[in-house]
């Protein structure tokens, strides 16, 4: 009789042990997968099956309900154009990251070089918002022409216009990317592009302002318009940094 309670009570443990380590397995099985835009568009909202955001159409990443928050020691915000760790290269064929720009205001418009319309008149009118800025604050901000044309906008070629156009000083920056990493940045500054000839592209004309940290501030769109807004957006966001 205390050979067969022995062997009862041996089953039973045997058992518990067994349903213990089921309920741990069910528990990580059932652990779902959730996607989220790597910009947050929407904010914090997730979806169950890979996709694209529908605001700036950028792929979704997967996130996981049993993960932990990762604590944000950068100093930037989820929202910020730094997370974007895209490769780019200077009118100097220098090679960096958007977050080696972090600590400026950027100013940044996306053009190409051999457009005859539609570029010059946002060239102009990023040189006018240039000139209504105090010199004082030349060091503290980073005027960025982004080439929606990389395949014929060398940095070569980008250094040329910067000549051309008496842009050569270090506040004014080109940069040329990879055709997916222009259209990532693209659809972060919600500027539509389209080529319709080997070389020429119909475009969006928005200049858009980021603060240091990289969280956008302020667009201005269309050609010739007003920029006092966008002016005051740059006074009011270098003397914050």
């Amino acid at each position: 009789i205390k050979q067969m309670k022995t062997l009862i009570y041996l089953l039973i443990a045997i058992s518990t042990i067994s349903f213990i380590a089921s309920c741990k397995d069910n528990k990580a099985d059932n652990t779902t997968t959730l996607y989220e835009c790597p910009m947050h568009c929407e904010g914090d909202k997730t979806y169950d099956s890979k996709g694209s955001c529908p605001v700036c159409k950028m792929d979704l990443v997967a996130v996981s309900k049993a993960d932990e928050k990762i604590v944000n020691t950068s100093g930037i915000s989820d929202e910020s154009i730094f997370n974007l760790e895209s490769i780019w290269h200077t009118q100097n064929d220098e090679a960096i990251h958007l977050e080696d720009l972090k600590g400026k205001t950027l100013v940044m418009v996306m053009i190409y070089t051999s457009c005859k319309a539609a570029c010059p008149r946002l060239v102009a009118d990023i040189r006018h918002i240039e000139a209504e800025i105090p010199k004082a604050y030349d060091a503290d901000i980073q005027y960025v022409m982004i080439s929606i044309d990389p395949k014929n906008d060398t940095p070569k070629k980008l250094k040329e216009f910067a000549k051309e156009n008496y842009m050569e000083d270090g506040k004014w920056l080109f940069l040329q990317g990879s055709e997916s990493s222009v259209r990532e940045l693209a659809n972060v500054l919600a500027v539509k592009y389209k080529q319709i000839s080997p070389l020429d592209f119909s475009h969006s004309n928005i200049i858009s302002v980021f603060d240091p940290n990289g969280d956008l501030v302020h667009q201005q769109e269309g050609l010739g318009v007003d920029n006092k807004e966008t002016v005051k957006s740059i006074l009011s966001t270098v003397s914050k940094s």
